[in-house]
């Protein structure tokens, strides 16, 4: 009997242990789209990431956050470089780590940290001087036979562990220091990962990899993604017909090259990925710069290897774990970069974005047409003030909205829209056609974004739509359809103010030069 009271007792105080401890963020299905919840709701970060260096110094950060509270950002993406958390092997230096934590909080921010180590920039420039001076444990990648780089080798090298170490210890103190709070949501693994200069290493233990057989965990893996192959990769396996085996050549053609090293860092990464969630597992997502030639060019002028929109069937075979794939967006094509992230359930996240007045007109278009989880204009604290103030507007007009606007998006409840080549386009929520027109022009000289905005559906006949510098109308596909009312007003912690009741000669739906919102009843005649 005693025993079985002790049982009792200790499945008593188990199951009150485990309720009583914070559910971590993560990301999982919401309103049919994955995105980022915090506790029980979607959390979605208007952000901007730091300049690379800033994080580096807890002085210097000091005016910035007063600077970033102004500009309406709720999350900040900062950097931890592994030079200045392990400078000695074996010895950590947890000063930065938590005098941004802590900065973060008195400010009442959110952060994504940057883990900058082993790559940053298709380059090795962010590892310790331990690790950069021994060029026999730590060998450099070789664009060429015989010729090294600054980026680090991952054959015959002990970097991966290296760093993987390193990485577990940070994940460690975060957890010890933030666990209960939860200032850090997010964790971006290395930075625009690959290698730059060549398609692949031409290191002699690279060479010897090259020439072997293709591991059937990549080719399972490619099968049973099959119907979600990116077009580019189905392009270079069009060659091999029935053959279910062969070398990364024979397999790959053309693309061998990319292919190899996108495998084979997807698995360096997963190990680095894998100490740290064993630790404390926060979502962890990794970056892409960008092929600026939408794979119009066969050899690679970026970091081949990397997280590119083409490759992402090869990471998520090599990097089970990593839990997004996020692209820095500096092409002029925001629609279309934007656009090849949003596959296969991927959500969009942008941890970086141009620092200019276009971000204060994408923003409403990333989260509006694909639901995105993060906006981040790079380099936020460094902005002229004109820039800064305009983005800030756009913010602050959409901070209060976002619990609403969290709840209520979803698959096919809200599109978003920017002026681009045509000064009216028609577009569809529900049962109705959106005919959008746009009057202004990006003006960078006036630091003037162009005409944008979004629309969200939350019932059949009920819309409410933001932006700047727009005309919107709606009109039934089916039928004739009238307005019922049309009603100004903000949102204050996701619930709507209305404001005035506009009738008349103000019977319109149209927003100025400051972002304003609308809410419009339909109904259907």
């Amino acid at each position: 009997m005693k025993n079985k009271i002790q049982l009792f007792s200790f499945l008593i105080i188990s199951f009150v242990y485990i309720q009583a401890q914070p559910t971590l963020p993560r990301i999982e299905e919401y309103n049919g789209i994955n995105q980022l919840i915090i506790k029980k709701s979607p959390y979605i970060m208007l952000s901007g990431e730091l300049h690379n260096s800033s994080s580096s110094c807890l002085e210097y950060m000091q005016p910035i956050w007063g600077r970033l509270k102004q500009m309406n950002l709720n999350t900040i993406i900062a950097s931890v470089s592994w030079e200045l958390f392990e400078p000695v092997e074996g010895k950590f230096d947890y000063t930065l780590v938590e005098g941004l934590i802590k900065g973060a909080r008195k400010n009442n921010f959110k952060l994504v940290l940057i883990w900058f180590a082993t790559w940053k920039n298709g380059e090795g420039t962010y590892v310790p001087a331990w690790v950069k001076k021994d060029q026999v444990r730590f060998p450099r990648m070789q664009p060429s036979p015989g010729r090294s780089s600054r980026a680090m080798s991952i054959w015959g090298s002990q970097v991966i562990e290296a760093d993987a170490r390193a990485y577990a210890e940070l994940m460690r103190y975060i957890k010890k220091i933030d666990a209960t709070e939860q200032t850090v949501l997010m964790m971006q693994v290395e930075n625009e990962i690959g290698v730059l200069g060549t398609a692949r290493d031409m290191s002699p233990l690279a060479q010897q990899a090259f020439a072997q057989q293709v591991p059937q965990e990549l080719l399972n893996s490619l099968n049973q993604q099959k119907d979600d192959l990116t077009d580019e990769l189905r392009s270079m396996m069009a060659h091999i017909g029935s053959r279910t085996s062969g070398t990364w050549l024979e397999m790959f053609g053309y693309g061998a090259d990319e292919v190899f090293m996108a495998w084979h860092i997807a698995r360096c990464i997963e190990t680095i990925v894998q100490a740290g969630k064993q630790i404390y597992p926060l979502p962890m997502f990794v970056n892409a710069w960008l092929d600026p030639s939408y794979s119009r060019d066969i050899s690679p002028n970026y970091p081949s290897g990397g997280p590119v929109s083409k490759m992402i069937n090869v990471w998520r075979a090599g990097a089970p774990s990593v839990d997004l794939y996020a692209p820095d967006i500096y092409l002029d094509n925001f629609k279309r970069a934007s656009g090849q992230y949003v596959i296969a359930g991927n959500p969009l996240f942008i941890p970086e974005t141009n620092p200019d007045i276009r971000s204060a007109a994408n923003i409403y278009y990333a989260l509006g047409q694909h639901n995105a989880i993060c906006y981040a204009p790079f380099a936020i604290d460094g902005l002229p003030e004109s820039v800064a103030k305009s983005i800030g507007e756009s913010y602050g007009s959409l901070a209060g909205f976002l619990p609403f606007w969290a709840k209520h998006s979803g698959k096919g409840k809200n599109v978003g829209f920017t002026y681009t080549n045509a000064e009216r386009e028609s577009l569809t929520l529900g049962d109705y056609r959106i005919d959008v027109s746009y009057s202004q022009k990006r003006d960078t000289e006036n630091s003037i974004p162009e005409s944008c905005g979004l629309i969200l559906q939350v019932t059949p006949d009920e819309f409410f739509v933001t932006g700047r510098n727009i005309r919107v109308s709606f009109s039934a596909y089916s039928g004739r359809s009238e307005t019922i009312s049309i009603d100004d007003g903000v949102f204050v912690n996701g619930v709507w103010k209305p404001g005035r009741r506009l009738n008349g000669d103000e019977f319109n739906i149209r927003i100025g030069n400051k972002p304003e919102f609308r809410r419009i009843i339909l109904h259907k005649l």
